[in-house]
């Protein structure tokens, strides 16, 4: 489907993009008539959301997670609005169908509603986002409002939400004991608000299951059981590319970080015996220089002999 520069190869039809109508429809999807539960994914280049929407992926997130799984910080405290926009303009680039989701970085939203509104249309102008998330319940419900009345879709966000790892102890799960009304009550806040889909973390699965049967739009599940109208993964977690710890709610469906590792030092090692670049790997030569046809260059170079 696609050139080598990356855009859609002549003679074939882009698939149509998601959009948030058609997201909003799949409400209470188990393959029936609101379609397949939702599928998100993190992506954070253009490679990476090339092969995710060629997979057939719904909804692509360019999540502050990014800070680190690409920048290799302890949370997501620190990335910026313009990080966050200029990898949404590479993710933009590799999608033709997927809906391309933006969070909203720590403290790019969080002073008033006028910030939010300001920040999110900077994402929609400037990082090509369709829609943006950001995490809070009744807190932020009136940012939600100004946004979605300013006609940017919103995803909502409740539950564990690691912008606020400092006040929550760690990553730690959220909705135990009276917690969890305090959960639906977010989750109900932003459904009011105007948010189209509403992504729950860490939480017990029987809280999900209460909030997805209550709030009026798809809840989108990581680490919150198999109840919600869809799930959403950190693409390198999923492909068995990150070291170290994982979340318990992770799967590694590959093992493509052993896949690099191996490909590397085969590489290495075939530079190293001076197997790479074998004679196939080389453009024809040009062939030995005929340099008597020069007078003035044959002169010289029997000078210098």
């Amino acid at each position: 489907m696609y050139s080598n520069s990356g855009s859609i190869a002549p003679g074939v039809k882009p698939a149509s993009k998601l959009t948030v109508p058609q997201i909003r429809a799949r409400k209470g999807g188990s393959g029936g008539a609101a379609g397949p539960p939702l599928v998100m994914v993190t992506a954070y280049d253009f490679t990476m959301a090339r092969l995710i929407d060629e997979a057939g992926v719904d909804m692509v997130l360019v999540g502050d997670s990014l800070g680190m799984v690409v920048q290799g910080l302890a949370n997501t405290i620190p990335v910026t609005l313009d990080e966050i926009c200029y990898h949404g303009r590479a993710v933009a680039r590799g999608l033709t169908q997927a809906h391309l989701v933006g969070d909203m970085p720590f403290m790019s939203y969080q002073v008033s509603p006028a910030q939010a509104l300001e920040s999110a249309g900077k994402m929609m102008k400037e990082g090509a986002f369709e829609s943006v998330k950001l995490e809070g319940g009744e807190d932020v419900a009136e940012q939600v409002h100004r946004i979605v009345r300013a006609g940017i879709p919103v995803v909502g966000h409740v539950g564990l939400t690691p912008q606020s790892v400092h006040a929550l102890g760690g990553f730690k799960v959220q909705g135990r004991g009276s917690d969890q009304d305090r959960i639906l009550a977010d989750a109900l806040a932003l459904d009011e608000a105007g948010a189209f889909a509403i992504v729950l973390e860490a939480i017990p699965p029987d809280v999900a299951a209460a909030v997805t049967a209550r709030v009026r739009v798809p809840t989108i599940g990581i680490g919150a059981g198999s109840s919600c109208d869809g799930q959403v993964l950190v693409c390198t977690d999923l492909l068995g590319m990150a070291r170290g710890h994982a979340p318990k709610f992770t799967k590694r469906f590959a093992e493509v970080g052993d896949a690099i590792v191996g490909a590397m030092r085969a590489y290495a090692d075939e530079v190293r015996a001076g197997a790479f670049p074998a004679p196939e790997h080389a453009y024809k030569a040009n062939g030995a220089m005929d340099v008597a046809k020069d007078d003035r260059s044959s002169t010289r170079l029997r000078a210098v002999k």
